[in-house]
């Protein structure tokens, strides 16, 4: 009887930390983002690139898994401007010095960001060697810092870090607005 009772306590153990594991993993993985889709045509001085995407790449929910670690920019203009399609809507929006959509995270609470480590392989954070302000190629209505963070010298727009995102894998691409309902495109407005 003993034994009997002592396994089915082994098992009931089994089974909760079973759903426990289960519970953290879903959590982690909502806290990244999910699998999104989107099109966009970017216009920039040069022209306008129509650019359509049917999936963010195959990388599930983190993104197309060619998310890299931070590299830090050390001179010239980090932050340009393009006008894309963010949901059916012509946006202003930033873009890193390549033209990759920048994003930010609803919740970022500067110095302390919610995105480090794995999740910045999926949204890799722009950031800056040194302390120096960053540069616009345009004049911007807002105001471009750096915060010292867990992921180095974050560049910020308005207080929001900012990001670009794995699946995205050209200029004008918005994929990643709207994942997990957190992380949306940087426009000139934002505040």
């Amino acid at each position: 009887m003993m034994n009997n009772t002592l396994f089915t306590s082994r098992a009931r153990f089994r089974t909760w930390c079973s759903l426990l594991v289960f519970a953290t993993l879903v959590v982690l993985v909502a806290a990244c983002g999910s699998t999104t889709s989107g099109s966009g045509t970017a216009s920039t001085a040069g022209g306008t690139t129509p650019t359509t995407s049917s999936s963010n790449g195959g990388g599930g929910r983190y993104g197309g898994g060619g998310g890299t670690t931070p590299t830090a920019n050390t001179s010239g203009s980090v932050i340009k401007t393009a006008t894309v399609t963010v949901s059916g809507t012509s946006e202003s929006i930033l873009t890193n010095a390549q033209g990759l959509t920048l994003y930010f995270r609803t919740s970022d609470a500067p110095p302390s960001t919610v995105c480090s480590g794995g999740c910045a392989g999926a949204w890799p954070p722009l950031v800056m060697s040194g302390s120096s302000a960053p540069t616009s190629a345009v004049s911007l209505p807002g105001k471009l810092t750096i915060v010292a963070d867990a992921n180095g010298n974050q560049v910020e727009y308005n207080g929001h870090p900012l990001y670009t995102y794995s699946g995205d894998t050209a200029s004008g691409q918005t994929t990643g607005e709207g994942v997990g309902g957190v992380w949306h495109v940087v426009t000139l407005n934002l505040t």
